[in-house]
């Protein structure tokens, strides 16, 4: 097995969870691909602070929901580090107006269908086959596939139907994959979080805030992006390995049922 640190890939890495989930990745030792689509600026401050913490990583520009920008991604990720031991399918949008169910536009539905389910299946799809040619040359021990979901997954948002659509569909998603990658070892997890306080839940924080303060939430606080990155490095560092498919909540208690 090589003694090179493992690699990581993490998708819309500017900001946000993905930055936090990069950051804290390469403080465990991974050498991180930070992808981002349109916002290099952000990209770089996500670059600047693992390397200001002594981590590794470069810079990886892609649009997901493009077939060329898919492969071109896995191709920067082999020429830096000849190795991928985790995707993180993190990478998302919300429709850019939250239009009302009958209202929303097939432009709207296709354009977060592409972002945040059609991209990560196909690039889960080809950074898969990559992972089995490393576990058959004895490259990497147990490579892992975490696909950060949402509560959207199982909640109805009516101004947003093609966000929970997506992410409903990443559910389906993951224990595909993980049914089919675990002959070789391979595990596959999604992460689920909540209401978390970023760039996404910004326009409806004040909503959230006092959904929190009448009860919403067992713990009774905003989710932070950090919350989520620990969630994904404790999958990282393979104490699971009895385990694929399952889905980590982390969302403060939401999904739990209460009278």
């Amino acid at each position: 097995m090589s003694a090179e640190p493992r690699a990581a890939l993490v998708t819309g890495a500017g900001r946000g969870i993905g930055r936090a989930i990069a950051l804290r990745l390469a403080a465990d030792g991974f050498a991180v691909a930070v992808n981002y689509h349109s916002n290099q600026a952000a990209a770089q401050d996500t670059l600047a602070a693992i390397q200001a913490q002594g981590g590794t990583a470069v810079l990886a520009q892609a649009d997901i929901s493009k077939a060329e920008d898919r492969v071109h991604l896995l191709e920067s990720v082999r020429a830096a580090y000849g190795r991928l031991d985790l995707l993180v399918n993190n990478a998302g949008v919300a429709p850019r107006v939250r239009a009302d169910l009958l209202e929303m536009t097939a432009e709207s539905y296709q354009e977060v269908l592409d972002t945040n389910l059609h991209g990560p299946f196909f690039l889960t799809q080809a950074a898969a086959r990559w992972m089995i040619e490393q576990v058959q040359a004895g490259l990497s021990p147990r490579p892992l596939i975490v696909n950060i979901g949402s509560i959207s997954a199982y909640t109805v948002s009516l101004n947003r139907a093609e966000y929970c659509i997506a992410k409903a569909g990443m559910g389906m998603m993951t224990a595909l994959f993980a049914a089919r990658l675990a002959e070789f070892g391979i595990g596959v997890f999604e992460v689920r979080p909540g209401v978390i306080s970023t760039d996404m839940t910004a326009a409806a924080l004040d909503k959230y805030t006092r959904l929190i303060g009448e009860g919403l939430l067992p713990i009774a606080r905003l989710g932070k992006p950090e919350d989520v990155a620990q969630a994904v490095a404790a999958l990282a560092q393979g104490n699971f390995p009895y385990s694929t498919g399952d889905i980590i909540n982390v969302d403060g208690g939401f999904h739990l049922k209460r009278l």
